[in-house]
């Protein structure tokens, strides 16, 4: 009998740089969770190239960018093209945190996904997730 069972989408929740707050990336992190998802959590100030580290080592799906600092337009690209250099294409990359309107279509131009702000919902982060997902 060949039953396939679906994957378990594995999503990477990662603080970037000096950043010391973290309530947000821990609330999506358990709430990504409670959505039947495997989450890592990478804790406070990794750097861009720890990150896709851990996204490669982990085999993960999705890697949930996180910056309250304002070094998001340095450090979000920064994972992609680390991502590239690594010829890893099959990993969604999103961000959240404070990012100014303004600059969000720059972010989307180099490769982030999508951007969800602060007070957005994990249920619409955990949809978009499935959504857009690549799988491997």
């Amino acid at each position: 009998m060949n039953k396939s069972k679906e994957k378990t989408i594995r999503v990477l929740v990662a603080k970037t740089g000096l950043d010391g707050h973290d309530r947000g990336a821990k609330v999506l992190t358990l709430g990504l969770r409670n959505e039947g998802m495997e989450t890592i959590y990478t804790g406070l100030r990794q750097t861009p190239e720890k990150i896709v580290q851990t996204a490669i080592q982990e085999d993960v799906d999705a890697i949930g960018l996180s910056c309250l600092s304002g070094a998001h337009k340095y450090l979000f690209p920064r994972v992609v093209e680390l991502l590239k250099e690594k010829r890893v294409d099959d990993v969604l990359v999103i961000g959240g945190g404070i990012v100014p309107p303004e600059d969000i279509p720059f972010l989307k131009e180099k490769g982030i996904e999508e951007i969800f702000g602060p007070g957005t919902m994990v249920g619409e982060v955990a949809e978009y997730i499935r959504k857009n997902i690549k799988r491997k």
